[in-house]
Order: C-alpha cells, then structure tokens, then sequence
C-alpha cells in the first residue's frame, strides 16, 4: 500500500509539473498581451499629445501673429492720432492769429473813430 501511496503522489507531482510551465507560458502570454495592451493605449495618447501640442502651436503662431498685426494697426492709429493733433494745433494757432489780427483790426476802427 506504501508503493501504492507514493507511486501515487509521484503521479501527481508529475502532473503539477507537466502543468506548470503549460501554466507559466500562459501567465507569460497574458503579460505580454497586457503589455501590448499597455503600450498601445500609451502610442494612442502620444499621438494625441502631439496632435494637440500642434494645435497650441498654431494657435500660438496665430496669435502670435494676430497681436503682430494689431501692433502695426495701434502703431497706424498712433501717426494719425499725432497728425491729427498736430493738425488741431496748427488750426488754433491759426485760429489764435485770425483772433489777433481781428482784434487789431477792430483796434484800428475804434482809433480811426475816435479821432
């Protein structure tokens, strides 16, 4: 019964064995393809990355460029603003020197009539 008993367990240890490196490549398997799993979700968010790095980029270069050309525009709007004041200046200085020269000339009427 002892040969029995042992022949036995010799039996089921053969089988446990037989069934572990069948166990093993499975295990393997299953980490591999949880692996590839792993790295395509990991590509799948790198392209996205990129593509919505590209997308702020651009938006940056349009931007970047839309204040460009309000600068210019500001810049535009500054020599009118300066013209335009000038202009004003020039327009009450001779605005100034008519008042001059009509008060003078009123000056002159009331001197003639007085005499």
């Amino acid at each position: 019964m002892r040969i029995i008993c042992t022949g036995l367990l010799l039996l089921v240890a053969l089988a446990a064995a037989a069934q572990a490196p069948v166990q093993d490549r499975a295990g393997r398997e299953q980490a591999i393809q949880r692996g590839q799993q792993r790295a395509g979700a990991a590509y799948r968010d790198l392209q996205q990355a990129q593509y919505e790095a590209k997308l702020a980029e651009q938006e940056f270069l349009n931007a970047q460029e839309a204040q460009r050309a309000a600068q210019k525009h500001a810049e535009e709007m500054k020599r009118q603003l300066d013209g335009a004041k000038k202009a004003v200046d020039a327009a009450r200085q001779k605005e100034a020197q008519a008042r001059k020269a009509y008060d003078e000339a009123l000056d002159g009427v009331d001197r003639a009539r007085q005499r």
